[in-house]
């Protein structure tokens, strides 16, 4: 049995100690761990994109990293978007926009496009789609996933 480590994870401004196994997951720690289980697990290959969160303001697969790596750096996951009962920008633009059908790649999404969006308020269209690109849904067909980012994009610059 592998020797379990004590780490303490910061999600969404709140200090999580936790012990895991050095080859524990951060996607497998934040939801079964900590309890945010809006990170959905997906591949857990890297390709899908579900598993997406935001780690020291970068967007990261969750399911390729280590809940060990991640010690010390602030995590903010799709529980943290919202301001209380306010959304985010993001957030009402996939509702207004009806960026969502089944919901399971939504939270990724939704990280993806911050995280991004937050590093580069203007990201260039083309940039943008191919930054949406990296992750995956089987529902949507991307068109309203698109249109929902450019709305929150405009809203996030504050136009």
């Amino acid at each position: 049995m592998t020797e379990k480590t004590g780490i303490t994870l910061t999600i969404n401004g709140r200090d999580h100690a936790i012990r895991v196994e050095p080859r524990r997951t951060l996607a497998d720690a934040i939801r079964e761990d900590c309890g945010q289980t809006g990170t959905h697990i997906g591949c857990e290959h890297g390709i899908c994109g579900a598993c997406t969160v935001i780690v020291d303001g970068e967007p990261v697969r969750s399911c390729l990293m280590f809940a060990v790596q991640a010690a010390g750096k602030i995590i903010r996951t799709v529980e943290g978007l919202a301001d209380g009962d306010r959304l985010h920008p993001m957030q009402e633009a996939f509702m207004q926009h009806h960026g969502l059908q089944c919901g399971f790649c939504t939270p990724g999404f939704l990280m993806l496009a911050v995280g991004v969006l937050e590093r580069e308020p203007n990201i260039s269209d083309d940039d943008l789609l191919d930054v949406l690109s990296s992750n995956l849904c089987r529902c949507t067909g991307y068109q309203n996933i698109v249109k929902a980012v450019r709305a929150a994009a405009a809203e996030m610059r504050g136009k």
